[in-house]
């Protein structure tokens, strides 16, 4: 045996220890005779396979095993499946094998693992029909999920060894799917670091930017926190409360998301100051009671913002989580945030799913996260027969913020944001939904398309003759209404179809012909429809009259339509130029995007989505045309693509442009004053030579509003823009807005 290989042994081994001394759940010696048999056969089934890294493959096993034990509170089962999570996937050894060596339990949850490694392997649509399935073993046992988010923590831990391009589809993928799904399952701290982590590698240099601002500001931050905590640690203590309270810095990620969402700086965003009071409640009274004591405590030292409270004890999130939030202001006039927990909602809320599994035994009514779980089971029932829809379904309806709404009877239901009257409607039942007419929201008469907000109580107005609509698709927002809709209006079609069917065939037999194919070569070009089945619709819905059945049937049935449709068809399906192909580019390189993109060998289109300009932050995309369609790195479509097409991102670089320009929006806020329209008009048009596109300006109280459409070469003139707006006295704020496509 080398040296080398007796070296890697012997941290094989340190690493395993490691991990069987920190599993505070395997504590029975068949736990741990079991862990170990199934550490000995991952690493004799993964000997001598290397990482990207360089380090032995076992390394990644160990490693998912430790955050699923340390982190994430799971038992003897998980671990074990954890060691095992890629022994089917990459070595000889099969499913069967696991199975008699380790039991169904394990079995089944390696094989739901393999399954989840094969939809984000392949593409675009198997990833999505794939991960319908993965949902349903989620719903029969969450532990595949959890190691699986294990397992993605561990690589984005060590994602540096892997190529820029498949850094970019991880990274994406993680964002888009991921962190959400960690969040809902209540790992909030796995969610902030998948999320970090995610920006590091897609933003390296705003990742370094904000962590560099966090560190300068954070010895003032400590400060501050410290001063504002010293009255309320006074108050605890002489209540003789158990506690701990700590400032809550805010994740690299969520301040970035903020300044992208809110359009506000670093020193905006990182302003607000957070602190967690976590206490050891007593035996006395109720946790709640203790919440609100505390609350009245900080309440009466700081004065509070009685519109950002934010009771998630009452009602729990929905994935378990409980906290008083309360917003207060420090003697400085800054606002401070105070989160309120116990020891208890703190494990919940650290550790999600597993510490939820261990207090499930204090209530005896389901738990919002057992309710999310059968939901999962709803949408796999009645989700869309495509793939991609139906992921964006899936993350619509349980990766969404919730709003609670109640019944006359004032039941609450929680609902996803933005969801309408009808989405209520249908939550109450399918029945309810088609036969709706209306609704009162708080006793108000409003119509079926109404956003529902939080706290709104909500009647739905039935009636026996109503049918869904076609046009409800757009009033609803949730999974179940979008599917018990469709259901109907095929239905309806069917129906319809059957009629039309039925009247066809009754006046062709009064004209004494047989249907068949000849007769619908006469039919279909005569009354302008393509098929059968919209003939017959057409007819049973009064569109088509069959009272000139007898004149079309007695015509030659080479019809001007079809000779006309038929030849222009053709032609322009063998003119088309055959595609250029993704395969024709190293998708390892970045693509080099020049001015002229009809000039280049591989042509471009700028997307419309988020109309990115030169300098921007840029990505790739090869859509099924083989056309490179642009975007920019932090478009909402462009983290959705490199999730679900991951094998079709390439990163891209701009030249210099200096032709061509392109759409920007900026927005200012400022003092309204005579000339100032004038002097901003001057800096855009005289000063720099910037074409203007559209020019609108809103003047309340002294205040005036302004926003820009104008034309720009590239970033760096939009920045100097900005930058002489901004040096106009009078001027507020000058900053880039950004442009939604249609």
């Amino acid at each position: 045996m080398s040296i080398l290989v007796q070296h890697d042994n012997q941290l094989i081994q340190e690493q395993f220890n490691e991990l069987l001394q920190n599993c505070p759940r395997v504590t029975k010696k068949a736990d741990k005779e079991l862990v170990k048999k199934a550490f000995d056969f991952a690493n004799e089934a993964h000997k001598n396979i290397k990482r990207r890294s360089g380090e032995p493959y076992i390394f990644h096993p160990i490693a998912v095993a430790r955050i699923v034990s340390e982190e994430m509170g799971l038992g003897t089962i998980s671990i074990c499946s954890a060691l095992l999570h890629d022994v089917v996937e990459d070595t000889e050894y099969t499913l069967e094998d696991i199975k008699n060596n380790f039991g169904e339990k394990i079995a089944i949850i390696i094989d739901g693992l393999t399954k989840i490694t094969n939809v984000f392997e392949s593409d675009a649509s198997i990833q999505a029909v794939n991960f319908r399935k993965i949902l349903l073993t989620i719903a029969d046992d969450v532990r595949v999920i959890l190691i699986k988010l294990a397992d993605r923590l561990h690589n984005m831990r060590t994602l540096a060894s892997m190529p820029p391009n498949k850094r970019m589809k991880i990274s994406g993928e993680t964002t888009w799917l991921f962190a959400p799904m960690a969040h809902r399952l209540g790992l909030y701290a796995i969610k902030t670091e998948l999320e970090d982590l995610s920006l590091k590698y897609r933003y390296p240099k705003v990742y370094s930017e904000i962590e560099r601002k966090i560190q300068l500001n954070d010895k003032k931050r400590v400060t501050e926190i410290s001063r504002f905590s010293l009255p309320i640690i006074n108050k605890l203590d002489e209540a003789g409360i158990k506690y701990e309270i700590n400032g809550r810095p805010k994740s690299i990620y969520s301040i970035w998301n903020k300044m992208q969402t809110k359009n506000v700086s670093f020193e905006e965003v990182y302003d607000l100051l957070a602190i967690r009071i976590i206490f050891e409640p007593s035996k006395n009274s109720s946790e709640k009671a203790q919440c609100w004591n505390i609350y009245s405590m900080i309440t009466d030292i700081y004065v509070p913002k009685p519109d950002r409270l934010r009771d998630w004890i009452s009602k729990p999130k929905a994935n378990g989580y409980e906290a008083l939030h309360a917003t207060v202001m420090n003697l400085n006039g800054k606002w401070v945030e105070v989160q309120v927990r116990s020891t208890r909602m703190n494990e919940i809320a650290e550790r999600g799913y597993a510490a939820h599994w261990k207090y499930k035994g204090n209530h005896s009514s389901e738990s919002e996260l057992d309710l999310w779980i059968k939901k999962i089971r709803e949408i796999l029932e009645d989700s869309s027969p495509d793939a991609i829809q139906f992921m964006d379904e899936f993350k619509l309806n349980l990766f969404s913020s919730e709003i609670n709404v109640f019944t006359p009877k004032g039941h609450i239901k929680s609902m996803p944001k933005n969801s309408s009257a009808l989405d209520f409607a249908y939550e109450i039942h399918s029945e309810v939904g088609d036969s709706a007419i209306g609704a009162k929201v708080n006793r108000k008469l409003v119509p079926l398309s109404y956003k529902l907000k939080s706290g709104d109580q909500v009647e739905i107005i039935t009636s026996k003759q109503q049918k869904p609509h076609k046009e409800w698709l757009s009033y609803v927002n949730t999974a179940k209404a979008k599917a018990s809709i469709t259901k109907a209006l095929k239905a309806e079609i069917s129906n319809r179809i059957e009629l039309g069917k039925s009247m066809l065939e009754k006046e062709l037999k009064i004209q004494n012909v047989i249907p068949s194919s000849r007769v619908f070569k006469k039919l279909l070009p005569a009354y302008e429809v393509f098929n059968k089945d919209e003939l017959y619709s057409k007819i049973a819905s009064g569109i088509i009259s069959l009272e000139n059945l007898s004149k079309i049937l007695k015509k030659n049935s080479k019809s001007k339509w079809i000779q006309y449709w038929i030849p222009q068809f053709g032609k322009r399906k063998t003119e088309t130029e055959e595609p250029p192909s993704k395969d024709k580019f190293d998708l390892k390189k970045p693509f080099v995007i020049r001015e002229e993109p009809d000039k280049q060998d591989i042509p471009y289109k700028i997307a419309e989505c988020c109309s990115p300009i030169p300098g921007d932050d840029a990505i790739g995309f090869w859509d099924e045309n083989g056309k490179l369609i642009i975007h920019k790195a932090k478009c909402p479509e462009a983290v959705k693509l490199m999730s679900n097409k991951g094998d079709r991102i390439v990163s891209a670089k701009w030249t210099i442009h200096k032709i061509l320009s392109y759409l920007a929006k900026i927005s200012l806020t400022g003092i309204d004053k005579i000339g100032m329209i004038n002097e901003i008009t001057s800096v855009i048009s005289k000063q720099l030579s910037v074409n203007i596109r559209t020019f609108n300006f809103d003047v309340h109280d002294g205040i005036f509003e302004g926003k820009i459409s104008l034309y720009v070469h590239n970033t760096s003139d939009l920045n100097t823009l900005i930058l002489n707006l901004s040096k106009i006295k009078g001027i507020d704020k000058v900053k880039r807005e950004e442009i939604h496509g249609s």
